[in-house]
């Protein structure tokens, strides 16, 4: 039996063999840990399915293989015997390509897809490749559509030179980058050496990408090139749920050995209160899907981790449904869970919404990307101490919270964004609406 790279996830094209549990000749039984893998979001343990004998491992530890990809085999039978043949590195994927290379020299687009482009979505069968096609009815190859994201280029505007038209990288190497700007053309479509070249040799150090930081870079210059942004900002006074989140921390119960069973942060009432939010405007509980809009029964509230390197947003599902305590000590899990590396895949994939929370580090307000395909993310500022005009006409000091909300525009419309933003200020100045 063959034993496959697993897929996790349809954005994950490749993972990473850290370790491999087994040796060659080693008999295996359903359960068994076969190797580790690391993607450029998680760690996982891959077990086996079947009873046999590992004869052949394929792709060693440290090497990189495709979703897929056979990465061993297991004969039938405990004790069987078989030709047990050594670990065989696998032939090394040029990944110079859109990088370092001259792009004139990278018309390599008959390569497997999973192999020059980290964002196609793998599905099964694995190599049923075929370039994507584009809104006006040509098509592109992947690797001329990861070239164009890191150049700024707009594959519309171009006409293909590969068979039946369709956009291949010479054309991507052979448009114009004027409509992007100089600045933005050099940063996005030059190499490394011209880049280097801009600065005295010795003043800086080279930092290596890995595959989360690619991962970002791309998914996040494709949110911003592609999704049309709008913000909206309001500030909420947050004095009655400082308060609240105090008396219930208060008051929670003790385990036996008197530590409290949860311990409510200001960011559990931000998740609980954009979940109820989304439920009081469903249509701003919603995704574009190219032809059509996805609107949810749930809310499903994605929040923002910052990793070493990066960051990953885990998923609260049905955060309507659940109390505070429950999505405190969900998310203390999930974050935990993310700094190892160890989320499932769909432990971070989906979502309508997501909250960015940088509250911690003084910032006051920031306006944040939308993480694709989310039609909405809200940033979150600190809590500060401001003076503000009473209801009688005097002065009180307030503890105040600035909210920023980013809106697809092609999802949320200016008023139905406000709308959202009004009910999340509305239940977070009046908190006691949510416990019920």
């Amino acid at each position: 039996m063959d034993v496959l790279m697993p897929q996790l996830g349809e954005t994950v094209a490749e993972g990473k063999i850290t370790k491999w549990f087994k040796s060659a000749g080693e008999d295996v039984r359903p359960g068994d840990n076969l190797f580790e893998i690391e993607t450029d979001k998680v760690s996982m343990e891959v077990p086996s399915t079947t009873t046999g004998v590992l004869t052949e491992i394929r792709v060693p530890a440290g090497a990189v293989a495709p979703v897929g990809a056979v990465v061993g085999i297991i004969a039938d039978g405990i004790g069987a015997t078989a030709s047990v043949a050594p670990a065989a590195p696998p032939e090394p994927a040029d990944r110079s390509v859109g990088r370092n290379a001259p792009a004139a020299a990278i018309d390599a687009d008959e390569r497997p897809r999973a192999a020059l482009d980290p964002f196609f979505e793998v599905r099964t069968p694995l190599r049923n490749y075929g370039p994507a096609r584009l809104p006006g009815g040509a098509t592109v190859t992947p690797l001329a559509r990861r070239l164009a994201g890191e150049a700024g280029i707009d594959l519309s505007q171009l006409r293909g030179s590969g068979p039946r038209g369709r956009i291949v990288a010479r054309d991507i190497a052979a448009a114009p980058r004027a409509a992007a700007g100089a600045s933005a053309a050099l940063a996005a479509g030059s190499s490394a050496a011209e880049i280097k070249a801009l600065f005295e040799p010795g003043s800086y150090q080279e930092v290596p990408l890995d595959g989360m930081r690619r991962t970002i870079a791309a998914r996040l210059t494709q949110a911003a090139q592609t999704i049309p942004h709008f913000y909206l900002t309001a500030d909420a006074d947050i004095g009655r749920l400082i308060a609240l989140r105090e008396e219930a921390n208060d008051a929670a119960p003790k385990d036996r050995d008197g530590i409290s069973t949860f311990k409510l942060s200001v960011n559990d009432f931000i998740i609980r209160a954009l979940a109820l939010a989304l439920q009081a405007v469903p249509a701003a509980n919603a995704v574009w899907a190219g032809d059509c809009i996805l609107r949810f029964r749930h809310s499903d509230i994605g929040v923002a981790v910052a990793l070493e390197g990066g960051l990953i947003t885990p998923v609260i599902r049905h955060a309507e449904t659940k109390p505070l305590s429950a999505i405190s000590a969900e998310m203390k899990d999930l974050v935990a869970r993310a700094r190892a590396r160890k989320l499932k895949p769909a432990e971070y994939q989906g979502g309508a919404a997501a909250i960015s929370n940088l509250g911690m580090h003084s910032v006051r307000e920031f306006s944040a990307i939308i993480n694709p395909p989310h039609a909405t993310i809200l940033a979150i500022g600190a809590a500060r101490r401001q003076a503000i005009e009473t209801a009688a006409g005097g002065v009180a000091f307030a503890s105040m919270l600035s909210l920023t909300l980013s809106c697809d525009h092609r999802v949320v419309d200016g008023a139905l964004g406000a709308e959202l933003l009004a009910t999340i200020k509305r239940l977070l100045e009046s908190p006691v609406t949510m416990l019920v």
